[in-house]
Order: structure tokens, then C-alpha cells, then sequence
């Protein structure tokens, strides 16, 4: 059953892939085009030709870097709780002919969005090093807050996905509080330029502790905040276990609901 589900994990992401750029001539070369271009925008289009500047910096890229390493995770953050709130309808076709354990499928969609983090990432670094920019040891927490951050996105898709089954206007709601999300989280601004009653409930978001982080590390030269990152590894590792609870109790209805 193990070996099955690891099969069946591993092909879907590669489905997953191929899927994606269907038909396409240059087929899998587009995983490493978009996020190409998507750094471009970022970088050029943002910190040069509009002036984005990052306050207290005087380095001219500061702001793409700033813009850069809180939108690449925020986007595998939110394609992997989005994508993971529909997987059990998208996926009742082999639901009903194999016995596979259900949170086993958003596998594939955490695998297929961290390789897209990693491409992402590894054009990111190369233009970091072309601009002189001088990596740390801080850079070893790197991995740590990502994996925290995809397992806060994994509980919270689970969560999704067996609600989603019984309220199928769940999906938009989804995608309604994502988009919210991205706005109240300092990830295109900075968070000095929000009124101080806002930056209080700041703290009590787990996307602001991911980003937050990740912002102290790359552009700051900062170790991240000890306290949030306990605080983030507890929300984090509760709404994985309270949400496969939740699905423990549910997935006798979940199967027949699909």
C-alpha cells in the first residue's frame, strides 16, 4: 500500500507536469521559462523601471530582492492550499477505482509546487551572485521556514479539500481569503508604512511569520524572530493534526459524498 501510494504520488506529479504544457512544443522547458520570466518581472519590472526603492537602503536592488523572496513563497503557499482544496473532487476518478489514502493525493501538489519553488529559487540565487550579493550562514534557516510554511499549506489544504467535498462553493471562498491574505501581508510594502493597529494583529498571521522571516534573512541580514518562529512551528503542526483529525471523522462521508 506504501510503495502503491509512493507510485502513485510520484505520477501524478510527473502528470501533473506534462499536463501543464500539454501540446506545447517546448513542453517541460515552460516549468523553467515562467518562473524566468516571472523573476524578470519582479526584479526589472518592479525595482527598475517603476523605482521601486526599499526604504533605509540605498541599494538599487534591494526592493526586487525584497519583492522577490515574499512573493516566490507566498506563490507556492497559496497554488498549494488553492490546488489542495479541490484534489478530492479532481481526483475521484481514482479515488473510486483505487484504494489510496486521501491525504496521500496533496502529495503530488506540494511536490509539484516546491519543484516549481526550487527552479524559481535557483534562478533567483544565480542573479544574486551575478549582483555581488553576499550570502550568510543565516541562509541554512532557509529550508526550515519553508518546510514549516508547506506544512502549514498542507494542513490548511486538507482542511479545504475535505470541506470542499460537502460545500463546493467552499473552492471560491478559498480562493476570496487567499487573495486577502496576500494584501494584509507586507510582501509588495513594507510593514512601517501601516497604521500601528494593524501592524499589532500582524503577528498573529502565520503568512506574516513566514515572509517576515525570509525578508530578515535575504534583504535585512537578520536571524529570523526566535519566538514567531516557535509560535509558527506550533499553528503550523496544530492545523496539520486538528485537520487530518477533522478528516479521520469525516472520510467515510467524504467517499461517498464523491
Amino acid at each position: 500500500m506504501a510503495a502503491l501510494s509512493a507510485n502513485l504520488i510520484w505520477d501524478l506529479t510527473k502528470r501533473d507536469f506534462s499536463e501543464r504544457f500539454a501540446g506545447s512544443i517546448l513542453g517541460a522547458i515552460w516549468a523553467f521559462i515562467w518562473p524566468l520570466v516571472n523573476l524578470f518581472i519582479y526584479i526589472v519590472i518592479f525595482g527598475q523601471f517603476m523605482g521601486g526603492r526599499l526604504p533605509g537602503s540605498s541599494d538599487i536592488y534591494a526592493y526586487s530582492i525584497y519583492l522577490s523572496v515574499g512573493l516566490i513563497p507566498w506563490i507556492c503557499f497559496a497554488n498549494s492550499i488553492s490546488r489542495s482544496s479541490t484534489v478530492f473532487l479532481d481526483k475521484k476518478h481514482i479515488i473510486s477505482k483505487i484504494d489510496v489514502s486521501l491525504p496521500s493525493l496533496l502529495i503530488f501538489i506540494n511536490l509539484s509546487e516546491t519543484i516549481t519553488f526550487i527552479i524559481t529559487n535557483i534562478f533567483l540565487f544565480a542573479f544574486l551572485l551575478a549582483t555581488g550579493y553576499e550570502f550568510s550562514l543565516k541562509l541554512l534557516l532557509f529550508p526550515f521556514i519553508f518546510f514549516l510554511q508547506q506544512i502549514l499549506a498542507f494542513g490548511l489544504g486538507l482542511l479545504s479539500a475535505t470541506l470542499t467535498v460537502f460545500l463546493r462553493d467552499l473552492k471560491e471562498v478559498v480562493g476570496i481569503i487567499l487573495q486577502l491574505w496576500f494584501w494584509f501581508t507586507p510582501i509588495v510594502y513594507v510593514s512601517s508604512i501601516l497604521p500601528e493597529f494593524v501592524k499589532g494583529t500582524l503577528v498573529f498571521s502565520p503568512a506574516y511569520i513566514i515572509i517576515e522571516s525570509y525578508h530578515r534573512i535575504f534583504v535585512f541580514g537578520d536571524y529570523p524572530d526566535v519566538a514567531s518562529l516557535v509560535i509558527l512551528t506550533a499553528i503550523a503542526h496544530f492545523i496539520l493534526f486538528a485537520s487530518y483529525a477533522l478528516f479521520r471523522v469525516l472520510e467515510k462521508d467524504v467517499r461517498d459524498f464523491l
